[in-house]
C-alpha cells in the first residue's frame, strides 16, 4: 500500500485541546481545511483560512446542527475507492472532492452524563455525523486517514513531517483500529445509558461492557500469564485503578486483586472511626478501628502478624507520620489512603519497594453496578453484593439477647465476613478483628482455623488468652449443623451472627441456648466465592 499525500482535510471537534497546533501544521503542507460550527470558528479566530462545510455540500446546517456532514459529497469524498473507475467517474460526475483526513472527536456524551444533565440535553449529546464520517474514513484507510484521539496530533504531525505532508498506510491503519474502538465505546455508552438510566433494565438483552488499556502488566497471578489493566469508558466509581501512584515499582495483577479488595472492605467504614485493614491473598488477615489510626493499625496487626508481612495495608483516613513509621516495622506491599501528609510520605520514601498509592475520596460502599465472571462459554454477572445491616433489622432467636457490646462486635464481625472468602468465620471483639477463617470447604474448619489463628496471636503477643474469649462470630452463611457454631463456643465466643435459614436451625438455636450464647439472625447471606 502505498503513501497519500493529505491535500484535505475536514475537522470537526468537540474537545479542542491541541486543535490550533494541528491546524497550523496541517497549514504548513498546504492542505485544504474543511469544518463545522464552533471547531471553523476557532480554527479562523486563530487566522488560519477554513472552508465552512456548507460551501463543501452546497447545503446549510440545520436542524441545530444536527444535520451538517451527512451528504455525499463528504461522504462520497470519504468512502470513494481512489482507483476504482466507476468509483472516479460518479466522483467527477457530482463534483466530489477527495477528502484525505478526518480529524473528528465526537459529542461529550458520557461527560453529559456524568455532570446530571437531563435527558433532552443528554439525547441531544449523542452524535450522529461524527461516528457516521469514522467509520467512513476509517473503512477506506487505504487512502484516508481518520484521526479520533487528541492524543495523536503529535504523531499525525511527525507522521507528515516525516513523509513530506503524506501518510503511510501502517499508520492509517493503526489510526482506524482506534477509530472503530472509539465508536464501539461510544455505542457502548449510550446502549448502556439507555438501558440502565432511561429505562432501569438491570440485565438488558445485550450487555455491552467497553473499557480502555489503562497499562499492561508484568504478568498476571503466575509469571507465565500474560495481563493488563482497563479502565471504564463513562462514568464510574473511582477505586484502586484511578489511585495515584507516589513511589515504589509497577503495580501487579495480584497487588490490584488485593489492594482493590482491601479497598472494598476498608470503604465499608469510610464515616467510621479510623480504620486499618490488612489484606492478604485478596482475604482480609486483619481488621480494626480505634480512636486513632496508628491504634487501629497496631490492633489489625495483632490479630495475625505473620499473615500481615507482604500484605496490602488500606486505611480510611489520609496517612499520619507516626502510622507510616508504624506500617513501615514490617515489609508491605502496598499501602492505600485517601491522602498522606508529608511526614507520612517522607517515611515511606525510605521504602523504595513499598507502593503509595493515594486513592482521594473513598468508594461508596453501597453503589449499584455489575460483576462479571468469566465462564467457558460465557460471563456470569450479578449485581454487585451492597447489602447492609442495620441493628433494628436483627432478628433474636436465642434466649438470651445479645449485650450492647455484643451487638457492635455481631456487627462489626458482620461487615468484615462479607469480604471474607466462603466460608466465612470472623471472631471479634472491642472493634477489632480476633480471628479469621477463610475458604475452607465446610464450615467447621474455618470457624476452627480461626480460632487457632487467635491462639497463634495471643502466644506472639503475649496476652494471657485469645481475643476470641468473649468475642462475637460471624458466619457468612448459615450454619448448617451445630458443630461449627459448637466449635465457637470452645473458641470462647460469647454471640453470634448469622443469616439463619438453615433446615436445621433449631438444633442450631438450641445449641446455642444450652451454650448460654446470644445470637441474631439477619436474613443476608454473603457468599464471597
Amino acid at each position: 500500500m502505498s503513501d497519500v499525500t493529505i491535500k484535505r482535510a475536514l475537522l470537526s471537534v468537540s474537545d479542542k485541546s491541541g486543535l490550533i497546533e494541528l491546524g497550523q501544521a496541517l497549514g504548513k503542507h498546504g492542505v485544504e481545511l474543511v469544518s463545522t460550527g464552533g471547531t471553523a470558528k476557532a480554527l479562523r479566530e486563530a487566522g488560519l483560512e477554513v472552508k465552512d462545510i456548507s460551501d463543501l455540500t452546497g447545503f446549510p446546517e440545520m436542524m441545530d446542527g444536527r444535520v451538517k456532514t451527512l451528504h455525499p459529497k463528504v461522504h462520497g469524498g470519504l468512502l470513494a475507492v481512489r482507483d476504482n473507475p466507476d468509483h472516479v467517474a460518479s466522483m467527477n460526475e457530482h463534483e466530489i472532492g477527495a477528502i484525505d483526513l478526518v480529524v473528528v472527536n465526537l459529542y461529550p456524551f458520557a461527560a453529559t452524563v456524568a455532570k446530571g444533565a437531563g435527558r433532552e440535553e443528554i439525547i441531544e449529546n449523542i452524535d450522529i455525523g461524527g461516528p457516521s464520517m469514522v467509520r467512513s474514513a476509517a473503512k477506506n484507510h487505504e487512502s484516508v486517514a481518520i484521526v479520533t484521539d487528541p492524543a495523536d496530533y503529535a504523531r499525525l504531525i511527525a507522521e507528515m513531517e516525516e513523509k513530506g505532508g503524506a501518510t503511510s498506510y501502517d499508520f492509517r491503519r493503526m489510526l482506524a483500529a482506534k477509530a472503530y474502538a472509539a465508536t464501539a465505546a461510544y455505542d457502548s455508552m449510550i446502549a448502556s445509558w439507555f438501558a440502565f438510566a432511561d429505562q432501569g433494565v438491570q440485565f438488558p438483552e445485550s450487555l455491552s461492557v467497553s473499557s480502555k488499556l489503562g497499562s499492561t502488566l508484568r504478568y498476571g497471578e503466575n509469571p507465565h500469564q500474560s495481563a493488563a489493566l482497563y479502565l471504564p469508558v463513562g462514568p464510574g466509581a473511582n477505586g484502586i485503578a484511578q489511585a495515584q501512584q507516589i513511589q515504589g515499582k509497577e503495580l501487579s495483577y495480584n497487588n490490584y486483586n488485593d489492594a482493590d479488595a482491601a479497598l472494598e472492605l476498608v470503604s465499608e467504614f469510610r464515616d467510621g472511626p479510623p480504620t486499618v485493614v490488612i489484606v492478604k491473598h485478596a482475604n482480609p488477615c486483619g481488621v480494626a478501628t480505634g480512636a486513632t489510626l496508628i491504634e487501629a493499625y497496631e490492633a489489625a496487626l495483632a490479630c495475625d502478624s505473620v499473615s500481615a508481612f507482604g500484605g496490602i495495608i488500606a486505611v480510611n483516613r489520609p496517612l499520619d507520620g507516626p502510622t507510616a513509621e508504624a506500617i513501615s516495622g514490617i515489609f508491605t506491599e502496598v499501602v492505600a489512603a485517601p491522602g498522606a501528609d508529608d511526614d507520612a510520605r517522607a517515611i515511606f520514601a525510605k521504602k523504595k519497594n513499598l507502593r503509595l498509592l493515594l486513592t482521594g475520596e473513598l468508594p461508596d460502599p453501597a453503589r449499584n453496578g455489575l460483576q462479571i465472571k468469566s465462564i467457558a462459554g460465557g460471563l456470569l454477572v450479578q449485581g454487585r453484593d451492597n447489602g447492609r445491616i442495620s441493628r433494628d433489622q436483627l432478628k433474636v432467636v436465642t434466649r438470651r439477647a445479645p449485650t450492647q457490646q455484643e451487638l457492635d462486635d455481631c456487627l462489626f464481625a458482620w461487615t468484615v465476613a462479607k469480604h471474607v472468602k466462603s466460608n466465612a468465620i470472623v471472631y471479634a471483639q472491642g472493634n477489632s478483628t480476633a480471628g479469621i477463617g477463610a475458604g475452607q470447604m465446610n464450615r467447621l474448619e474455618s470457624a476452627r482455623i480461626a480460632a487457632w489463628k487467635a491462639k497463634d496471636a495471643a502466644e506472639k503477643a503475649g496476652w494471657a488468652q485469645p481475643r476470641t474469649i468473649g468475642s462475637a462470630v460471624a458466619s457468612d452463611a448459615f450454619f448448617p449443623f451445630a458443630d461449627g457454631l459448637l466449635a465457637a463456643v470452645e473458641a470462647g465466643a460469647t454471640a453470634v451472627i448469622q443469616p439463619g435459614g438453615s433446615i436445621r436451625d433449631e438444633e442450631v438455636i438450641a445449641a446455642a441456648d444450652e451454650a448460654g450464647l446470644a445470637m441474631v439472625f439477619t436474613g443476608m447471606r454473603h457468599f464471597r466465592h
